[in-house]
């Protein structure tokens, strides 16, 4: 399995390429390039550099030890890339693409976001080496994420707030992918998670990978062994395929992965792609997702932004078909109580993606009882979310008839520049 994609940039009946034909040379001078880095001495000396002395690498893996009490005698550990600069995991991909833009002489740098934090990871590498930046984000991201649009502004990019279609990850992504069209000749696209068309899904996953390489050196070291299960959010997937690529090859791992179930897997309202969606076309690759009856591709709901995407990267798909990837999910409250759990018992504010993770984590960690060993991937730091955690919390507390429904709030139509 650690082997794909192959030569057509394929995981089994996944992933691909299926963009407009203008794109193939940027694409084919991008596979190129991160080909060459791969066994690139130099290259890879200067990552890891960036990695260590700018983003704060390693990042820590520490006992969960009230979550274990509460789990009856499992111990769970915690890979902590909520303390990565910037806040999230984000960095680690977006410091090694900005390095093979340079590397092909790209003069500028364009990306989309969801939840902000690819965004501000993208804006943080393009001003380290003064590259000029702009960021697609759906405007009703912009509104829900409104710290991390500052963040990016005083990192010196221009956010571009998108008003079509849902006005989230999906209508950013569209746009970008638009703005890479017409630029491509001196413009790199930085796509922040295993999405999009070959050989992105693999490269992004190739620079995520410090995560799980990390892990595993670090489990045996704190707990003399492999864990039992390993627990990842997952909306595109940057950060599960991240963490899990370093454990594919363990039979005796458990992946799980956590999707979005929104208001509920049967109200039509999540981002559940693996559980809910069907294999079609999105954004330039073949993967799970979801669909309406006539096929056309369905709007996808999570408190979260970074899971409120209605497709998935093709490599999970391929996993959950060969029955290597579980797959469950967490609804918006559970991933709010989660939230909260954990920053009352372990002193962590998760991001509300990583949230997703923890919720599906103690459930887990009891079923697999005393003896058991279980990680979970703390993606993300709940700083970001913390305006927007208040405003659900209130809503929920409000008197009946009186409650707010967070998503259908619209935002103000404002210049995000």
């Amino acid at each position: 399995m650690t082997t794909l994609p192959d030569d057509r940039g394929r995981f089994g009946d996944y992933g691909g390429r299926f963009v407009p034909e203008t794109l193939i040379p940027a694409l084919d001078e991008l596979e190129a390039a991160w080909r060459a880095a791969r066994g690139d001495e130099v290259f890879q000396r200067e990552l890891d550099d960036l990695l260590r002395r700018f983003a704060g690498r390693p990042t820590p893996l520490g006992d969960a030890r009230r979550l274990s009490a509460d789990a009856g005698g499992c111990r769970v550990v915690l890979k902590r890339e909520d303390l990565c600069h910037t806040g999230a995991h984000k960095i680690n991909n977006t410091l090694g693409q900005v390095l093979l833009a340079r590397r092909m002489g790209k003069k500028r740098i364009i990306a989309e976001t969801g939840a902000g934090q690819h965004g501000v990871a993208t804006a943080t590498a393009a001003a380290l080496f003064g590259l000029p930046c702009e960021v697609y984000m759906g405007a009703l991201d912009v509104e829900r994420q409104a710290l991390n649009v500052f963040r990016m502004q005083l990192l010196g990019a221009r956010v571009v707030p998108v008003e079509s279609g849902s006005r989230t990850l999906k209508d950013a992504m569209n746009e970008a992918i638009r703005a890479w069209v017409t630029n491509v000749r001196d413009t790199h696209y930085i796509i922040g998670s295993v999405a999009g068309p070959h050989p992105y899904p693999a490269m992004v996953r190739d620079f995520q990978a410090v995560i799980g390489d990390e892990a595993r050196a670090q489990v045996q070291e704190l707990c003399g062994r492999l864990p039992d299960a390993v627990v990842a959010c997952v909306g595109g997937g940057s950060n599960a395929m991240g963490i899990f690529s370093a454990f594919v090859s363990d039979p005796g791992v458990k992946l799980v992965g956590v999707e979005a179930a929104g208001r509920g897997l049967a109200s039509g309202e999540h981002g559940a792609s693996l559980t809910k969606g069907r294999p079609g076309v999105l954004h330039g690759s073949r993967s799970y997702v979801l669909q309406t009856p006539e096929g056309q591709i369905a709007e996808a709901h999570s408190i979260s932004a970074g899971l409120d995407y209605p497709g998935v990267g093709p490599e999970l798909a391929y996993l959950k078909d060969e029955g290597r990837l579980t797959v469950t999910s967490a609804t918006d409250a559970e991933a709010l109580e989660a939230l909260q759990y954990l920053a009352r018992t372990e002193g962590i504010i998760p991001a509300l993606e990583s949230a997703h993770a923890v919720a599906a984590a103690l459930p887990l960690a009891r079923e697999l009882g005393p003896g058991g060993l279980l990680m979970v991937n703390v993606s993300g730091r709940g700083d970001k979310d913390v305006e927007q955690v208040r405003r659900a919390l209130a809503a929920l507390a409000a008197p009946p008839g009186r409650k707010a429904k967070p998503k259908a709030a619209r935002p103000a139509r404002r210049s995000a520049r």
